[in-house]
């Protein structure tokens, strides 16, 4: 019962230290030795066995997905590609239907690999000019960002390059294809729930006399500097090579069962599709090669951030996984009424809230459970499909708590509070995927992946 207790406790301060903005890179050490005294064991034989192995095993797994994902998402920002979509998009469906507008243009970049940190920065220049040319309150921008950025396209779009729709593939053998009829039922009341709550608030802000106010100097969005944009199709070249890639190359590289023991896995494809994306960025921008390379160094800092985030915290999962009181907390999840999915979203779910990270919450849950769940998917006859569909839902609701670092970037970079826009957010990327996850457990139970 101490080590069960001592699992919460850690639990507990790791939660209240990321809510406290600290970095969950010593936070998740921290942590992880309250867990290890409590269960019995050495701090640091702990340290630098358990939780050791379990941070390095995920950078040597992950490294190239982020480090290659964080150089592309850069160069589409430089080359001026990722600009050139949203123009595009915002132009075709005009002010009348300016968040929606706003929703595809963050969708569109995120589903093709750029990164959302890079969405946030790209996209509110342009919010911002629709939000005016529609009159519509700038508080309806981070809600408007935050439902293309952190939700559907992050989770529930099937073949997404997104991390969080890749990770699982390690646990469930799985592809980033993955239960394409529940992710594309959750992706349908993602996107129309969050379009629909999102006009429904803005008709409540101007039946209360708010509408579109000049911000401050700070957050007037980057000018125009008069560059030329690459042409539509050009720009959306590289993404649509990263897609199709990832999605494509499962169907024709088979791995045989020695390479499989071996490590090899669909998760790999993700590193071939990337590398293609970013020659053919440099194949069209010859001619911007200086701000490329410029590129190759910002995205690789960039990549070293993400990863030891995530990799911190499975390393604090691997150390819940070495103590006694781990059974407990097994035995516990498992006993959550009805299907075995319903506890699988309710783990990553709490670790996602806990860690404020869709990735880290996530990366706790499966580098602690994700065998359980592979041993449940053979016993229950349930796909592993749904199990990677779950998990990937489920790392997107409660990881947007107001200490959530995206939260936090997107709130500053448009100059509103979490009294002006959390609420939005709140509802388009926490309340919704949490919702969206329901209809997709019922489509696993029926069979219906």
């Amino acid at each position: 019962m101490l080590s069960l207790f001592g699992i919460f406790l850690g639990l507990g301060l790791l939660m209240y230290l990321a809510f406290k903005g600290y970095s969950i890179i010593w936070v998740a050490p921290l942590a992880a030795a309250v867990v290890a005294l409590t269960g019995g064991l050495d701090i640091i034989s702990t340290y630098m066995g358990p939780y050791m192995t379990g941070l390095v095993g995920f950078v040597k797994s992950w490294f190239p997905a982020f480090l290659l994902s964080a150089i592309f998402g850069n160069m589409m920002e430089t080359t001026g590609a990722a600009k050139s979509i949203a123009i595009f998009l915002t132009h075709k469906l005009g002010s009348k239907l300016a968040i929606a507008a706003i929703v595809l243009s963050c969708a569109v970049l995120t589903i093709g690999g750029v990164s959302l940190f890079v969405v946030v920065f790209a996209i509110y220049p342009l919010a911002l000019a629709m939000f005016k040319e529609a009159n519509i309150s700038r508080k309806l921008i981070p809600g408007a960002i935050a439902l293309g950025a952190f939700t559907f396209t992050m989770t529930a779009v099937p073949g997404s390059p997104q991390i969080q729709n890749l990770i699982p593939m390690t646990y469930f053998g799985t592809t980033a294809m993955a239960a394409p009829i529940m992710g594309l039922t959750a992706t349908f009341i993602l996107f129309f729930g969050g379009v629909y709550y999102l006009n429904w608030k803005r008709n409540k802000l101007e039946s209360q006399g708010e509408f579109y106010t000049e911000p401050d100097l700070a957050h007037m969005g980057k000018k125009d500097d008069g560059e030329k944009l690459p042409n539509i199709l050009v720009a959306l070249l590289p993404l649509v090579t990263v897609v199709t890639i990832l999605n494509v190359l499962p169907y024709v590289v088979k791995f045989t069962e020695e390479q499989k023991a071996a490590g090899r896995s669909a998760s790999e494809f993700i590193v071939y599709a990337l590398l293609a994306g970013i020659a053919l960025i440099f194949v069209l921008n010859v001619n911007k090669r200086e701000k490329l390379m410029k590129s190759l160094a910002v995205g690789s800092q960039g990549a070293l951030g993400a990863i030891m985030n995530t990799s911190a915290a499975v390393g604090f999962g691997t150390v819940v996984r070495a103590v006694p009181g781990f059974a407990d907390l097994t035995n516990m999840l498992l006993a959550i009424p009805g299907n075995p999915l319903i506890s699988l979203a309710v783990a990553v779910n709490l670790l996602a809230g806990a860690t404020g990270s869709a990735s880290g919450g996530m990366g706790i849950a499966l580098a602690a459970l994700g065998a359980k769940y592979m041993e449940l998917a053979k016993t229950t006859g349930i796909d592993p499909q749904a199990f990677h569909r779950i998990a990937s839902l489920a790392s997107g609701g409660m990881d947007t708590l107001p200490h959530n670092g995206a939260v936090l970037t997107l709130l500053n970079n448009t100059g509103m509070t979490h009294k002006d826009s959390y609420f939005d957010i709140m509802v388009v990327s926490l309340i919704l995927p949490i919702v969206a996850s329901i209809p997709a457990i019922a489509l696993a139970a029926m069979g219906i992946y």
